[in-house]
């Protein structure tokens, strides 16, 4: 399980910026060292361990990059067309069968490799072919439509470095090199449950106090989505005993345990006794807006140890929370890279305000305004309880901690879910 001492989370400060935080989580926790030797088949969302190095030139020879005539670039007459003899054919897949001569030109298509001796390729659509001869225009550059050798990736260079989410380019690039398997960190553990006498399974009769539990199918869909190897421990009730004891259980077993909703300092918030009880608990009260404070710990069992994390109860503050606490954290456990989020510029088309120092992220769908441009269109709810507000949007704006308003034209930054989830 993961090695994290019982100090990792502590934080003295009375409120934590999002960047703060996150070079707390690269300077404190410490990914896990098991790694695993997997197939390129299955290596999507895996983590790479060490950095990947090109074992052949790629391409391997230098080759044709389109369908036309080889020729040596020294026949060519700068100032007017040029006849060159058609000495040979090559395709893709074999080599031509002699060196090209002077004033000779060779058919060749894309892929196949250079004779030898040629340097430049015309474009079929370029030449006239007259019999056993080929007139090519003047003025083309020497090299042109020639791919060399090593030019995308030469020997020996690092291609993928260690921490690289593997993604589909990834794995291309490694099987262009005749790589087959790739040395990967093993994948997290992450143990999930819901908490509170009023959180209902889907499907259960539903109580007239009772909702039912979404926020333990949004983590699941977002830690699947990282790699993560999930279990799913259901609704636990307040039980102080019971959740102590499903806490220092699923320790012994799982790298993180994820729970939402009880961390608060409620009467009833019965998980954060748990955790101080069995491990030890901080809160981070982050910057942010929506999201309350979150709490996190380690839990501890003999010698096995697991990271907690308790995120609010409602969906909305779940989602923010995970995006922009959890990820982090699950990256740098993973022994991922840590990633950089691009908002992309849009205008806004309300009127905001916030408070200065905290970073807010509001709900929005976009459209194209009356000029062509994109705007940001806010959700007309602002509850964090309010899912519809998730599903009925696009993404999130991303208000910095130096803004306090935004009129309408401004341009602000905006997050798809896709970078955010993804």
């Amino acid at each position: 399980m993961a090695q994290l001492t019982d100090d990792c989370f502590a934080f003295s400060g009375p409120l934590l910026r999002l960047d703060d935080m996150e070079r707390l989580i690269a300077e404190r926790i410490t990914p896990v060292k098991e790694s695993e030797v997997v197939a390129l088949g299955g290596a999507r969302g895996r983590v790479l361990v060490s950095d990947v190095v090109a074992p052949v030139d790629l391409p391997p020879f230098d080759n044709s990059a389109v369908d036309g005539y080889a020729v040596r670039h020294a026949d060519l007459n700068k100032e007017a067309d040029t006849r060159l003899t058609i000495a040979g054919r090559v395709t893709a897949g074999r080599a031509a069968d002699a060196a090209i001569g002077k004033g000779e030109a060779v058919r060749i298509f894309t892929g196949a490799p250079m004779p030898a001796g040629a340097d430049t390729v015309f474009m079929q659509e370029d030449v006239t072919v007259d019999g056993e001869t080929v007139v090519v225009p003047k003025g083309l550059k020497l090299g042109a439509n020639r791919r060399l050798a090593g030019e995308d990736v030469p020997k020996g260079q690092t291609v993928l470095p260690a921490g690289t989410v593997l993604e589909p380019q990834h794995i291309a690039l490694a099987a262009a090199l005749g790589i087959t398997s790739l040395d990967v960190r093993r994948r997290l553990t992450v143990a999930i449950f819901s908490t509170g006498d009023e959180v209902v399974e889907p499907g259960k009769p539903l109580g007239r106090a009772a909702i039912y539990d979404a926020n333990r199918y949004l983590l699941r869909e977002l830690l699947e989505r990282l790699g993560a190897v999930v279990t799913d421990l259901g609704i636990i009730a307040d039980q102080p005993e019971a959740l102590a004891h499903a806490l220092q259980a699923a320790a012994r077993t799982h790298d993180l345990i994820v729970t939402s909703g009880g961390v608060s300092t409620g009467e009833a918030d019965y998980v954060r006794t748990a955790v101080e009880r069995i491990g030890s608990l901080v809160f981070w009260r982050v910057a942010i807006k929506p999201g309350r404070p979150v709490a996190l710990g380690v839990i501890r069992d003999a010698d096995d140890s697991a990271a907690f994390i308790g995120l609010p109860g409602n969906p909305v503050a779940v989602f923010v929370t995970f995006v922009r606490v959890v990820r982090p954290l699950l990256r740098q456990l993973a022994g991922a890279r840590a990633d950089v989020l691009t908002p992309l510029p849009v205008r806004s088309s309300f009127a905001y305000k916030k408070k200065k120092d905290r970073r807010e992220y509001v709900r929005v769908a976009l459209r194209r305004g009356a000029d062509g441009e994109l705007e940001a269109v806010k959700h007309p709810q602002d509850g964090a309880g309010v899912l519809t507000s998730l599903t009925q949007t696009d993404g999130l704006l991303e208000l910095p901690e130096d803004i306090t308003t935004v009129a309408p034209g401004d341009r602000v930054g905006f997050l798809s879910y896709a970078s955010l989830i993804g």
